[in-house]
């Protein structure tokens, strides 16, 4: 076998180690993700023995964007010299190994280093989240070196999203490069900012919702309109009698999803209840903000390495702050429905969720009282008055 040969065997078996290699990672980096009850310590022990066990100072946030920069410059590589004359693969091995050897285990294990114990279940979940999409990217990309020993053709390097035979190398490395700067740019955010970042973005759905119960209170039922849907559909009900078109239940279900606005006379008090139920939106989401600003972002950039109760303090929290927007949504839906049982309960588990989460937060990270507290404590009678 010729030199040249051997050279692209060689290419073959390292690209086909290299995925089962990354396969094994992204496993590892997915059950962190999913924050599985099991022990990854050992595989990716041997993989990173020197990484997993190491420096329990070691910043997870930090290694993470030093090896996804790694990968986006030697993916960039790749993707040159497979589409460009001559197709060279001692060159494209070369970057593979140097990939496989140092610079992907550090990424997956930055998702382990970056323990809950330290980081909190949040962070944990984010960046592992983020490194498995990096993988993921990585694969794809590895699969598509030519394996014939010849560049690829314009057809497989320009193939758009959807294309038949699939994406195009150029297509591919652009979604690894997204995939890179989403870790990047998540390291680059720290340990505070990215709790204050995900804090910010519920309380931005928080306002959505808010927002859209205020438009939809403002619609009312025009009775001339109701006027005129109950006399077509009397009409529709006759003539479907004759016709056999449409079924007379069809007609009544259609008539009974239509009311969707406050009655003029609200028997049941939609209206009071709604005027309530903004002005405690309206209290929660100032809580989102100030626990952003004076809860968050106090917090270092890098968590510290000693035992703490913060990290799992943050995780309680945040998974309340979490819970709240989802529960508001269901609220408005019962709005929509006009249904007053629906939206007294559900609006009895926001606020009672809103309450818990400024108890939880009353309390400063280090000592017992600051100025936070005693706004929490004027939130709390606030978020009780009906």
């Amino acid at each position: 076998m010729s030199s040249s040969g051997n050279a692209l065997e060689t290419l073959n078996t390292v690209i086909a180690n290299a995925l089962v290699l990354i396969s094994q990672l992204e496993g590892v980096v997915s059950s962190v993700a999913a924050q599985n009850d099991v022990d990854n310590a050992g595989e990716a022990g041997t993989i990173t023995p020197q990484l997993v066990t190491g420096d329990p100072s070691l910043d997870a946030l930090s290694l993470a964007h030093d090896s996804a920069t790694l990968v986006r410059a030697n993916a960039t590589k790749i993707s040159l010299l497979i589409i460009n004359e001559p197709f060279t693969p001692t060159a494209i091995t070369t970057v593979v190994r140097e990939l496989v050897a140092s610079i992907v285990p550090s990424l997956a294990a930055a998702a382990q280093v970056c323990t809950p114990e330290r980081y909190t279940r949040v962070i944990q979940e984010e960046l592992a989240w983020r490194v498995g999409r990096v993988l993921k990217e990585l694969k794809d990309l590895l699969r598509q070196i030519p394996c014939d020993g010849k560049i690829l053709s314009d057809a497989k390097k320009n193939a758009s999203v959807g294309a038949v035979g699939g994406r195009g190398s150029i297509v591919t490395t652009g979604v690894l490069w997204s995939a890179c700067d989403d870790v990047i740019t998540f390291s680059k955010r720290g340990f505070a900012g990215n709790l204050a970042y995900k804090v910010e973005q519920l309380r931005e759905t928080l306002e959505d919702v808010m927002e859209e119960l205020k438009e939809w209170g403002e619609e009312e039922d025009d009775e001339e309109e109701d006027d005129d849907d109950v006399a077509q559909v009397t009409s529709d009900l006759e003539s479907s009698s004759i016709s056999g078109t449409r079924d007379a239940q069809d007609i009544l279900d259609d008539l009974m999803s239509s009311q969707g606005h406050i009655p003029r006379d609200d028997p049941d008090k939609i209206r009071e209840r709604l005027e309530s139920c903004l002005k405690r939106l309206r209290l929660t989401t100032l809580l989102y903000q100030a626990t952003a600003k004076r809860r968050i972002k106090p917090l270092p950039h890098l968590p510290s390495a000693s035992v703490s109760d913060v990290p799992a303090r943050l995780d309680e929290v945040m998974s309340l702050l979490k819970t709240i927007p989802d529960r508001f949504g269901s609220l408005a839906l019962a709005f929509y429905d006009l249904d007053p049982s629906e939206i007294d309960s559900l609006m009895d588990e926001c606020f009672f969720d809103a309450f818990a989460a400024s108890e939880l937060l009353a309390r400063p990270w280090a000592g017992d009282k600051d100025e936070f507290t005693d706004w929490a404590l004027r939130f709390q009678v606030e978020i009780k008055k009906g």
